[in-house]
């Protein structure tokens, strides 16, 4: 199993043949960096974790490269913050029991080029043999660029394998702009009751961002039980912990929606929203 860039790795947790834990994949999470699995694709790990006919594989695009460092990772060089967050994905692919774990190590800047063959390649690969029920990406609204440009070449990706070979259900989900500005028929709430011991040692083994100064094991604990508890003033909690996406399944079923609309039309409609109900109390 070979994909285009010099710095790919891949890695299989229990030491399965790699085609085998490629195609046994049911959830799978594509994502920028290193991290961004643990955070925006939470749902698919602890679906499948300890469940033997779910498996969870794990798709990081870009090398890491550029992260911030401080403390004891104040003196590491760019190629050796690459190295240990590469090893901290194997950790946490670990920890979560995920059936395959794929890096395939470009630079952002690749990846913000629109139509990027290789990139795109290495992704149509991927969905083709894995062939996932259920899609884990970032999402449009993102506030990171990297973000949205991964998003992007996997919608493109998607486009080009056959209708009956992509997922039944692909979900943009939050990290860098959280989805709660969604109006509540937009949001897709993925509840993650399931193993709630498992989000910190998942975010823990990140050491080198959480040592950087940026503590995500300790917001994304609290933005999910935030996100359960004001989800809706006039209900009680129907969940402990809620991750909330945007149904992108649209954009695979029909090839000709454009995804800028697609995306803003979430937008116009919190627009309409805050427009009617400042009018209605004048």
């Amino acid at each position: 199993m070979q994909f285009r860039h010099s710095k790919h790795d891949v890695f299989i947790p229990d030491n399965t043949d790699p085609w085998t834990a490629l195609r046994r994949v049911t959830h799978l999470g594509i994502v920028s960096h290193q991290d961004d699995l643990e955070i925006a694709a939470y749902h698919g790990i602890t679906e499948c974790f300890h469940d033997k006919n779910k498996w969870f594989g794990g798709v990081v695009v870009t090398d890491g490269a550029g992260s911030p460092r401080k403390g004891a990772y104040a003196s590491y060089t760019d190629e050796e913050m690459q190295k240990e967050r590469l090893l901290e994905q194997r950790k946490a692919a670990f920890v979560g029991e995920y059936s395959i774990q794929i890096q395939l190590g470009y630079p952002s800047e690749e990846v913000k080029r629109p139509r990027h063959e290789p990139c795109i390649a290495d992704l149509k690969f991927i969905l083709e043999h894995a062939q996932p029920e259920i899609l884990y990406l970032h999402n449009p609204c993102d506030r990171h660029d990297t973000h949205v440009a991964t998003f992007l070449r996997c919608i493109e990706a998607l486009r080009d394998l056959p209708k009956e070979m992509r997922p039944k259900k692909v979900y943009g989900c939050e990290v860098w702009r959280k989805l709660d500005w969604l109006l509540a028929n937009d949001k897709v709430m993925l509840s993650v009751d399931k193993h709630p011991h498992l989000l910190r040692p998942l975010l823990g083994v990140f050491d080198s961002q959480i040592a950087g100064g940026k503590r995500y094991d300790l917001a994304e604990e609290g933005l999910r039980h935030a996100n359960a508890t004001y989800f809706d003033s006039h209900t009680t909690d129907g969940a402990e912990s809620l991750n909330f996406a945007m149904d992108m399944t649209p954009l695979i079923e029909d090839d000709q929606l454009d995804m800028e609309q697609f995306a803003t039309r979430f937008v116009r409609r919190l627009e309409d929203d805050v427009r009617e109900r400042v009018r209605r109390f004048m």
